[in-house]
């Protein structure tokens, strides 16, 4: 436990232009202080106090904002930045290296039983407010954008935008569909009813010819 707590610690430190040393993110940065919590929770968990360790996960969040399922898998060497809102689900799993910002949720899409959290692999970075629901992979390095909601599997490398979410590039190369992507679906619906309108009015005007011969 108190490897992975340095790892923590560690991560904090990498990722954050505003930590000045390890002792201040010990004692001042929630996201570090959730994961404490969160190993705790986990021990106890695993050894079959499962009230113990939900009573000790409710108390880490009052204390952080920050939500985790004492079940949840997760890796040393984890950073979440501020942290307040972050929700993580019970089957959740999290590997080394992942950066997860405020607001995010790592949930469910309903009452399926068994893996219905998504595994986040080694490198991920997670933007504030995004949304990542289901029992799928995110692939390493992958990026998810602010506020996108991430319904489907996201491979390696790749940067996900926008509700529901979408692919527009892989290793820093946009994706050839992308332009198709730009279309909108409004504008065409609003073009489709204008030539409705102006197909009516003409039948109507013939219609008025017609009854006044």
């Amino acid at each position: 436990m108190f490897k992975r707590l340095r790892a923590d610690i560690n991560m904090a430190k990498e990722n954050d232009p505003a930590a000045r040393n390890k002792f201040e993110i010990f004692l001042t940065y929630a996201g570090v202080k959730a994961l404490a919590w969160h190993r705790i929770a986990n021990f106890f968990y695993r050894i079959k106090l499962k009230l113990l360790a939900r009573i000790i996960s409710q108390h880490a969040r009052r204390r952080t904002g920050i939500e985790i399922h004492p079940a949840a898998k997760i890796a040393g060497g984890v950073f979440i930045d501020h942290g307040t809102g972050v929700v993580i689900g019970e089957t959740a799993e999290i590997e080394e290296g992942v950066i997860i910002y405020q607001g995010v949720t790592l949930g469910g899409t309903g009452k399926e039983k068994g893996k219905r959290h998504p595994t986040i692999k080694k490198g991920v970075i997670i933007s504030a407010g995004a949304k990542v629901l289901g029992g799928f992979t995110v692939h390493e390095y992958a990026k998810i954008g602010a506020g996108a909601v991430v319904l489907k599997e996201v491979p390696a490398y790749a940067t996900v935008v926008g509700v529901p979410g979408r692919i527009v590039k892989i290793n820093g190369e946009k994706l050839p569909t992308l332009e198709q992507e730009k279309s909108d679906p409004y504008q065409e619906e609003l073009c489709f009813l204008h030539e409705k309108v102006i197909e009516l009015s003409e039948e109507l005007e013939k219609l008025k010819e017609k009854k006044g011969n």
